[in-house]
């Protein structure tokens, strides 16, 4: 599930996207002295960091984690290159985590979250992600996900809507937006995105309705979260991920709200404290200047990074 923002490029952007904080993350790979490391990366997405990774270390091999079959697809055409010390699977990460649990041979030296959705299901997957075109309200990652968007739009109730997007989307008008969906849906059930974006629109208070964001965005965020479980999700995937960790090696996570940044946040604590893990940085590392102009959306990305305990007479990075 990452949040990956095209390319400059021309030729590059019909096909790839630029993987954030990219510098900050092979900087994090190098500090392990550790060419031939086993690295997972549980939300490959299109690819940009593992290409990365991999070019930089040329005997690494590389587990990659996406929920989404689409994105397992493209990152296996971008990175066929690189076949012979790669491993795709298709699940979420939760999921993927706990069953790489069991295998005692499996212990990464660097594992990498990416949360939040690429910029590949806003643009290309016709899923509803984005509020900028019509498209069929969807929002699952995985087509096996039990509810879609509209799903709980035309089906929950009034106050079970209004929470949704409020704890998952912090929209303050949430109530007003429910009441709004549960009229409209007497009327004809809501099916696309475009139409519940007007919905919403007409909801809210003229200033929200022309402030520095669309009226929609947290709660097509809340949307997608909830269809997704993702907060819940991100929680047992970081946490069992922490326990894969090689002897002195880094774990790392980008997140771009504060609901995720607040999980990786409270489980770095925790684990630095009860089981002796270092932060690598006190406190989150963004994107400089260079990058959030190249690539806007980057703006509100939010890199923590915690190393395990290293052997007896080892170093930390």
């Amino acid at each position: 599930m990452t949040q990956e923002t095209e390319t400059a490029n021309d030729h590059e952007s019909q096909h790839y996207h630029y993987p954030v904080m990219l510098p900050e993350i092979l900087e994090l790979v190098r500090s392990l002295e550790k060419s031939n490391a086993d690295i997972l990366d549980c939300t490959i997405g299109a690819g940009g960091h593992a290409e990365a990774i991999l070019a930089a270390l040329p005997g690494a091999r590389y587990t990659g984690i996406d929920a989404d079959p689409e994105a397992i697809a493209r990152a296996g055409a971008r990175l066929s290159a690189y076949a012979d010390r790669l491993t795709l699977i298709n699940s979420y990460f939760d999921e993927a985590v706990a069953r790489l649990a069991h295998d005692p041979d499996f212990r990464p030296d660097f594992i990498l979250f990416d949360l939040g959705v690429s910029t590949h299901h806003y643009t290309e997957s016709r899923r509803g992600f984005s509020f900028q075109n019509d498209e069929p309200l969807d929002m699952r990652l995985s087509p096996e996900a039990e509810l879609s968007a509209a799903d709980i739009i035309n089906r929950f109730r009034e106050d079970e809507i209004a929470d949704i997007l409020y704890l998952y989307g912090e929209e303050r008008h949430s109530r007003r937006i429910a009441r709004a969906v549960v009229e409209a849906r007497k009327i004809a059930p809501i099916k696309t995105s475009a139409r519940l974006a007007e919905i919403i629109a007409k909801s809210v208070p003229g200033d929200y309705r022309h402030g520095r964001i669309h009226p929609a965005t947290r709660s097509f965020q809340a949307l997608r979260i909830r269809v997704n479980n993702e907060l819940e999700r991100d929680s047992a995937a970081i946490a069992g991920a922490l326990g894969l960790l090689a002897q002195g090696g880094i774990l790392a996570v980008i997140s771009f709200h504060s609901l995720e940044d607040r999980i990786v946040k409270q489980l770095f604590k925790q684990w630095s404290t009860e089981r002796g893990y270092t932060l690598i940085w006190k406190k989150p590392r963004s994107p400089g200047e260079e990058e959030i102009v190249r690539n806007p959306p980057s703006r509100s990305a939010k890199l923590r990074a915690i190393q395990a305990r290293a052997p007896e007479g080892g170093s930390r990075a």
